[in-house]
């Protein structure tokens, strides 16, 4: 499923409630105005608007705004969910990274706005759809009703999840606010938590069941059942979190895939690198391993833009700003190097026979393999009497000017035909089987020690297909789990979040983050409220989060 710009784009005003002017939409003949009324009046109209909540998920991603149907304004945000964690350096970056990296943070920090907005206009249009669908009585099909309500409530869960993570208690908004409002309260997190769940549980009784019989990129049961278990392990209960994991795990919709498959299945690689290969994430490339996949492909009708998802800028090194090397989509694109991996995982270099310290990782792990983490840079440029020789890791091109380091390949991007692209262009892996596994060892840990075996074990599947050592129960804690996240998912998840529902967002940022450590406290795990809401809400106390102003 590609998104549609010109749906997207009439959408996202309806998302606000603005009436815009969206002329030759689809049909020639339709109003030139374009709002709930004369939209949410059947199923294709509700189709419309599935549309716009998927666009807006999505643009979680979006920089700058180009073609999306939301912007936070700036190159770095998805940066600063990784910024001031146990995992990555933020130096030389981007200014707007600083604040959040050093601890600096203010309510007036672009950022802290940006993903309350996003959050919030997420819920505003799964209101809407809401609302209407209870209002709508012309279906296609007896089904459609509890179909686009399951979805709606899916994508406002998915909004109260970044907003409970990143700013505690927030307000609980489960309608529209047609009158201007001024006198908004902070709902207890764990109430909004217990509202995420319901609207959770509901899509998971009515979304559809086999994802084979969906567009690439829809919901399942299934998303929903692996967000429920996220939830529950942030709402402390252990063995419902880990029912709804083994609800995915055993549904038989899916498998870690441990065989090369897809596009670069005859070429050099392994099982894990193929799951990050251009075109390989949904299910027609015979990925089984994706339970929801945000699509971005490049190219395509709806696809991604300049705008979208920068991860690759994110973490790719400025190889070209070397002499001797030149632009290649082998080794990733044009990466900016706005987050640097910490050396305490990624390992040290001149250490061993190969030049290279493996960090975290087993020396069998195929997640350190040369196609998964490249450290060894060789200079490319044809012209240069250099070419072809190794070209040498060393502290200044890893953390001052950024130019080469051990750099992970699930994110290199390229294209040939214009290899300054910004943008990723990938559809991305937004929820896989390997974190499904991992939720349900975080679950089995919650429930104690007589548990760390089933732990342990859930650990090793994800293990057995990397092809690292299995992990004894004695030795299955949560550190190990943190770093397991970091071998199977590092650049994927939001490192922040895992840290915030572990609870050990102080402990671990105070081990491994020396920039930082004797600083860090505990009112750094959450994010200020934006000080632009709290002014406009001046008929009620509108209380700030501890430690900040």
């Amino acid at each position: 499923m590609k998104i549609n710009k010109i749906m997207m784009s009439c959408v996202a005003a309806l998302a606000i409630g603005a009436v815009t002017g969206c002329k030759d939409f689809l049909t020639e003949d339709l109003k030139s105005e374009l709002a709930p009324t004369n939209t949410f009046t059947s199923t294709y109209g509700f189709e419309v608007g599935s549309t716009g909540l998927y666009a807006l998920a999505r643009a979680e991603y979006n920089t700058w705004g180009e073609g999306g149907a939301f912007m936070h304004g700036n190159a770095t945000p998805y940066e600063a969910l990784q910024a001031a964690t146990d995992i990555v350096d933020v130096i030389n970056s981007d200014a707007s990274l600083t604040a959040f990296a050093n601890l600096t943070l203010t309510a007036e920090e672009r950022f802290v706005r940006s993903y309350w907005d996003w959050s919030y206009s997420l819920i505003a249009s799964a209101n809407e759809i809401l609302l209407f669908s209870d209002i709508n009585d012309n279906w296609d099909r007896p089904t459609d009703k509890v179909h686009f309500q399951a979805e709606a409530k899916f994508f406002r869960a998915y909004a109260y999840r970044t907003l409970v993570y990143l700013y505690g208690d927030v307000p609980y908004v489960e309608t529209i606010q047609y009158d201007f409002q001024l006198n908004f309260t902070r709902t207890p997190k764990a109430e909004v938590l217990q509202h995420i769940v319901d609207d959770l549980q509901f899509a998971v009784e009515n979304l559809p069941e086999n994802p084979d019989q969906v567009q690439d990129g829809k919901l399942t049961k299934w998303a929903a059942y692996h967000l429920l278990s996220e939830m529950y392990l942030l709402q402390g209960e252990y063995n419902l979190a880990e029912k709804a994991a083994l609800a995915v795990i055993n549904s038989g919709y899916f498998n870690l895939m441990a065989s090369r498959f897809g596009v670069s299945e005859n070429q050099p690689g392994d099982a894990f690198s193929d799951l990050f290969k251009e075109n390989n994430q949904n299910r027609k490339a015979g990925n089984r391993e994706s339970i929801w996949v945000l699509q971005f492909e490049f190219n395509a009708i709806g696809g991604g833009t300049n705008s979208d998802d920068w991860t690759r800028r994110a973490w790719n090194p400025k190889y070209f700003d070397i002499t001797g090397f030149t632009l290649a989509d082998t080794l990733g694109g044009r990466g900016l190097a706005q987050i640097v991996p910490m050396k305490w995982w990624m390992g040290t270099t001149g250490t061993n026979a190969s030049g290279n310290a493996p960090g975290i990782f087993d020396a069998s792990d195929i997640r350190n393999s040369n196609y998964n983490i490249k450290r060894n840079w060789y200079y490319n440029n044809p012209n240069s009497p250099v070419h072809g020789t190794k070209a040498n890791i060393t502290e200044q091109t890893w953390f001052s000017t950024k130019t080469l380091f051990p750099a992970l390949t699930k994110f290199f991007y390229g294209r040939a035909e214009n290899l300054g692209l910004t943008g990723s262009y990938r559809d991305r892996m937004k929820f896989r089987l390997a974190e499904t596994y991992l939720l349900l060892a975080e679950a089995y840990l919650g429930q104690g020690d007589a548990f760390r075996d089933r732990a342990a074990n859930a650990v090793n599947a994800v293990r057995q297909r990397a092809n690292a050592l299995p992990v004894n129960a004695s030795n299955m804690d949560m550190d190990f789990l943190l770093d397991e996240r970091i071998r199977e998912l590092v650049g994927e998840e939001s490192r922040r979040f895992t840290l915030v529902r572990t609870n050990t967002y102080v402990e671990r940022v105070s081990t491994y983050n020396s920039a930082i450590r004797d600083r860090v406290k505990v009112d750094h795990a959450l994010w200020p409220i934006p000080q632009s809401i709290r002014d406009a809400n001046r008929d009620a106390e509108f209380p700030q989060n501890p430690g900040y102003r």
